[in-house]
């Protein structure tokens, strides 16, 4: 029987305390990482556009690192974006910095009207390497 536990980076998020959630839950050889934002250490929204996108990928790495993982582990990616056409150029440079080549991981960008007020927020599913 599998037995789902928390996983939380070393730097443990003031979101994650302030709103009573877990970074990731790993199951099996699954991580199920929650939406990552681009937030300071102190819980708050980065105000820079792309600062802000960059700092929600460092946020995820920090996250899979804490299970092993590496972004070469993802097998779904989905992000979440308050105003997609004025902010796709901007996340897709910084997204293909930390993609440069195939092979890719599968990706779905969702245009949303909230983010508890961030503009960016990253979740994904890896497979965590060997385990199981």
């Amino acid at each position: 029987m599998l037995h789902p536990a928390p996983v939380f980076p070393a730097q443990r998020h003031a979101l994650y305390q302030r709103h009573g959630y877990s970074a990731a839950i790993r199951s099996g050889d699954l991580l199920f990482v929650s939406g990552q934002v681009g937030s300071r250490e102190d819980g708050s929204p980065e105000p820079d556009p792309e600062r802000q996108v960059s700092l929600a990928f460092e946020n995820l790495k920090a996250v899979l690192a804490a299970a092993d993982c590496g972004l070469e582990d993802l097998v779904d990616v989905t992000t979440f974006h308050t105003d997609p056409e004025n902010q796709i150029e901007t996340v897709m440079a910084i997204k293909d910095t930390h993609f440069p080549a195939a092979p890719y991981p599968n990706w779905t960008a969702v245009g949303v009207t909230w983010l508890a007020g961030f503009d960016f927020e990253i979740k994904v599913v890896a497979r965590i390497p060997g385990s199981c």
